[in-house]
């Protein structure tokens, strides 16, 4: 009887803040955790309250996702990254109130859709947040209409990412197209506003010249620089988070590379197939033992519906992510580490924040922290496994990561750590992969972009989306 009452009070809470949405669209309630909501109740509670990291959490002046919601201390970003190396870093300069990112702004815009289809918030006050930042980032620094990795919300200008990686960052760029190509097809009403923002996409989506990054070579370089040209050195070599950016490379009506580049710099790289088996589970992509960190598969395949897709080669795309995220649970549960907490509800590693900096977590690199977006976006490739997990974060460990912007970014229960903080790039994938699996709208809407499926037959996919 008891604990009938407290579903009923669960789904009573669940539905109040639902309709505290609906007659407030410019804000969005956070909740507590509530226990024993239903699967759909739970999604939708954590893709809500997640979402509020780009509503409420974004740059005050432009409206963009703020790479992380915490400050940290580093003259380039690497000087935080490089502490989980045990490098020491006595950097004074703050890292984060300003620092806008641009591929978790994509994320945000997607997220954003998402949230004006479940009534969240109200479509113009989305649109007018989607056109701020569009008019910002018209003005803001962009190099052969590639935009940098970071940039200061403020102004517009680049925050450098090291002395090298000054200017464009061609892979940051396609999530932050992807989104707008998302929003361009989502908002196709005849309201002004709404053309204008079309208008803003298109300027865009036009201008990003894909083919500059190639460098004249069969190669797509990650980064140029005004300052440095392409010293950088650093050709995009497949498999890993950055098959959206071939695609839209190829995709560009304007710009776009050749399946040459393709086959030069992803397909035909050593690092592309796998093809052993780990816990009884093919991986056929990726140079990782065991698979590298799980957002390989979510970023692309946040736009990217990899049902049926397969390639040139015939790799089956969603058999990789699936293979993939089966794979990363199988070693949590085998914890050859023996970290406390690693179960068969408890698993994900993936690149996001730790106890001793930031790191790209995998079986290769495993610190015992567990980023709650990796099982989370995964949904689409594993539900039943991510539901599990899913549940178990909310419910089990809520008490200490769950907060006003959904889970926060890692917890480590060996060390006894966790994290206050959240990042643009891990917060995205869940809103988006959780609306993927429930109703798959991101997908219809990025799959039925006519460039799209051209940049896609042009580099040898077949989809059931592909006309």
């Amino acid at each position: 009887m008891i604990q009938k009452m407290i579903l009923v009070l669960a789904t009573a809470l669940s539905v109040a803040a639902t309709a505290q949405t609906k007659k407030q669209p410019h804000s969005i309630a956070p909740v507590g955790v509530i226990k024993g909501l239903s699967d759909e109740a739970l999604l939708e509670t954590v893709q809500r309250q997640t979402f509020r990291f780009f509503w409420h959490g974004a740059h005050p002046v432009s409206g963009l996702a703020l790479e992380r919601s915490n400050t940290v201390l580093a003259e380039h970003y690497w000087d935080y990254i490089n502490e989980a190396w045990d490098e020491p870093n006595f950097s004074t300069t703050p890292f984060g109130p300003d620092a806008g990112a641009v591929g978790g702004t994509g994320f945000g815009i997607m997220s954003t859709i998402v949230a004006v289809e479940r009534g969240w918030i109200g479509r113009d006050t989305a649109v007018g947040r989607l056109i701020r930042i569009a008019d910002f980032l018209i003005n803001a620094d962009c190099y052969h209409g590639i935009y940098p990795h970071f940039m200061n919300g403020r102004t517009g200008k680049t925050i450098k990412f090291d002395r090298l990686d000054d200017a464009a960052d061609i892979v940051e760029t396609s999530y932050l197209l992807m989104g707008f190509l998302c929003a361009r097809e989502y908002f196709k009403g005849d309201a002004p506003r709404e053309k204008y923002l079309r208008k803003r996409v298109d300027q865009m989506w036009g201008a990003a010249n894909w083919n500059w990054h190639t460098n004249n070579q069969d190669k797509l370089f990650w980064h140029w620089s005004p300052n440095n040209g392409f010293d950088m050195n650093f050709p995009v070599w497949g498999w890993n988070e950055c098959l959206i950016t071939y695609i839209m490379a190829a995709a560009s009506p304007r710009h776009g590379i050749s399946k040459e580049v393709y086959n030069g710099s992803w397909a035909g790289s050593k690092g592309f197939r796998n093809g052993n088996t780990y816990y009884g589970i093919k991986l056929p992509l990726g140079n990782f033992d065991r698979g590298g960190p799980l957002f390989f598969e979510q970023y692309t395949f946040q736009g990217i519906d990899p049902n049926g897709l397969k390639d040139s080669l015939g790799i089956d795309y969603l058999e990789q992510a699936r293979a993939h995220t089966l794979i990363n649970r199988a070693y949590c549960i085998e914890n050859p580490k023996q970290y406390k907490g690693y179960s068969e509800k408890c698993w994900g590693l993936t690149a996001g924040d730790s106890y001793k900096g930031y790191a790209a977590h995998c079986p290769d690199t495993d610190l015992g922290v567990i980023q709650p977006t990796a099982a989370i976006s995964s949904m689409p490739f594993t539900p039943k496994e991510s539901m599990q997990a899913l549940r178990y974060f909310y419910e089990e460990m809520g008490d200490k990561i769950w907060s006003k912007y959904g889970f926060t970014d890692g917890f480590s229960v060996h060390h006894n750590w966790y994290a206050k903080s959240h990042l643009a790039i891990d917060q995205g994938p869940i809103v988006v992969m959780i609306e993927n699996y429930r109703t798959g709208l991101l997908w219809k809407l990025f799959m039925n972009i006519p460039d799209i499926q051209n940049g896609m037959k042009k580099l040898g996919f077949q989809s059931p989306w592909i006309k």
